[in-house]
C-alpha cells in the first residue's frame, strides 16, 4: 500500500488485481516522506531496475514525535494488504479525511483463477497440484474476500472514495492521475504476468459447480459491481 503526502492518495492492494504493477508504477511518484509498503522480492527487484522508490517510512515500530501523520504515537508498522480498518484506526483523521483512497476490484470468476495460477506456481516441485475444482472448494480462496472486499470495507460498508475495477484498469488509472494532478502518464510494469500461462476466458475454464461455487462467496461484489458470469 501507498500514502502519498505528495499526492494525498491512499492505495489499499487487494490480490490478483494488479495490485503490484499499480503499486511499481505508483511508487515512481512517490517522494521521501511518502509511505510505502515492502513487496516480494522478485517484484522489488523489478521496482529497482525501473529506479522507482522502494519500501520507506512503513516500519514506525519506534514511533517518535516526528510521525505527526499518525493519530497517535505508538508502534506501528504498516503492510502490503493492509485493511482500510486498520488504517483509519492508525492515520489522523486529518488525513483519512482528506486523502483520496482508492483501490481495485476484479470479477470474481477471472480472480479464482488468477489465484489458482499464482498458487500452483510456487508450489515445491515435489508437491501434487491440485485441480482448479479442489482450490475452489479449499479453504484457500476465503483468502480472497481477506485481501479484497475486507480490505476497502469497515463493518461490510465502502469506505475508500473510489473502487475502480480491474477490467477497466487503463482507463481508470488515468482518471485517477488526473483527479491527483500527476503530471505524466501512469505506465504499469508487467509483474506476476509469468504466473499465468492459460489466458482463457473463465467461461471456457469453470464447471457448472465451481461457477457456483464461487457466486455463493462473492456475492456481495458481484452484486455490487454488477458482474455477470
Amino acid at each position: 500500500m501507498i500514502v502519498s503526502h505528495k499526492y494525498k492518495f491512499i492505495f489499499f492492494k487487494t490480490a490478483k488485481t494488479a495490485g503490484t504493477s499499480i503499486e511499481i508504477a505508483l511508487s515512481k511518484f512517490c517522494s521521501e516522506d511518502d509511505l510505502i509498503t515492502p513487496i516480494i522480492e522478485e517484484d522489488e527487484v523489478l521496482r529497482n531496475k525501473l529506479g522507482y522508490r522502494g519500501p520507506q517510512n512503513y516500519d514506525l515500530s519506534s514511533a517518535s514525535d516526528d510521525n505527526n501523520f499518525l493519530k497517535e504515537q505508538q508502534p506501528i508498522k504498516f503492510y502490503n494488504h493492509i485493511s482500510a480498518r486498520e488504517v483509519k484506526n492508525w492515520l489522523s483523521e486529518e488525513i483519512w479525511n482528506q486523502y483520496f483512497k482508492f483501490c481495485f476490484e476484479r470479477n470474481p470468476w477471472d480472480r479464482v483463477i488468477s489465484c489458482y495460477h499464482y498458487y500452483i506456481s510456487y508450489l515445491p516441485p515435489d508437491e501434487e497440484i491440485p485441480s482448479l475444482s479442489d482450490f475452489i472448494n479449499s479453504d484457500i480462496i476465503g483468502g480472497l474476500r481477506k485481501w479484497g472486499f475486507d480490505i476497502y470495507t469497515i463493518n461490510g460498508e465502502v469506505v475508500v472514495n473510489k473502487v475502480c475495477l480491474y477490467e477497466n484498469l487503463q482507463e481508470d488509472m488515468e482518471n485517477i492521475r488526473l483527479k491527483l494532478d500527476i503530471p505524466e502518464k501512469i505506465t504499469l510494469p508487467q509483474a506476476k504476468r509469468q504466473h499465468r500461462k492459460n489466458r482463457n476466458h473463465y467461461s471456457e475454464t469453470l464447471n457448472q459447480q465451481d461457477q457456483e461455487v464461487i457466486a455463493k462467496l462473492f456475492e456481495t461484489e458481484i452484486k455490487l459491481f454488477g458482474y455477470k458470469y
